[in-house]
């Protein structure tokens, strides 16, 4: 099967942390959040990964932006989806959102160096889904867009860059090599202009 039952449950188990229990929407639009994890996944797919790393990137955001009424743990992502799964989840999971922007964002780009091939993957989709976001709100919207984050224009793609370029020197074999050498020129014109 290609539309596996793991892949269904991520899925559904996704859509329902995200918009049925928040109604969580991208920043500054009224488009459902429920679109990035399921781009990430289709990004997954299309890079060939496993059954596993695509649902890990249709979960990717599920401990991190739960409720804490209805809060996703890595024990409950284990027991439904299993251990690589909710290991993979966790790679990529920001533990604690009250650390200062800086210090999360440092923590998360040395993380990077103790991935597996795996978890690279997945942290590339992500990055390749969320850049490509900004990149299209930048060309209609200017750089208006920028203040809808917590942090200014430059400390962002400075961020985004630098995990790009982790990743590109960590697995120069990684599927989406070339789209995330694509989209690191077009941050750092980005930020050139």
């Amino acid at each position: 099967m290609i539309y596996t039952p793991l892949l269904h449950r991520a899925i559904q188990f996704a859509i329902k942390t995200h918009d049925v229990y928040q109604k969580q929407k991208r920043k500054g639009k009224d488009v459902a959040y429920i679109t990035h994890p399921l781009t990430v996944g289709i990004i997954l797919a299309h890079a060939g990964a496993s059954e596993e790393v695509i649902a890990a990137g249709i979960l990717h955001d599920t401990i991190e932006d739960s409720l804490p009424s209805k809060k996703v743990t890595a024990s409950m992502l284990q027991e439904r989806f299993g251990s690589k799964v909710a290991q993979l989840v966790l790679s990529v999971t920001e533990p604690d959102k009250k650390v200062p922007w800086d210090v999360r964002k440092q923590e998360a780009l040395h993380h990077i160096e103790h991935f597996s091939h795996d978890e690279l993957l997945l942290k590339s989709a992500d990055v390749i889904s969320n850049v490509a976001e900004i990149l299209d709100d930048h060309a209609r919207y200017g750089d208006n867009i920028f203040e809808y984050f917590s942090v200014p224009k430059q400390k962002l793609l400075q961020h985004y860059s630098h995990v790009i370029q982790k990743i590109l020197t960590r697995w120069n074999k990684n599927p989406l090599h070339h789209d995330l050498q694509w989209f690191l020129q077009q941050i750092l014109s980005l930020l050139s202009s």
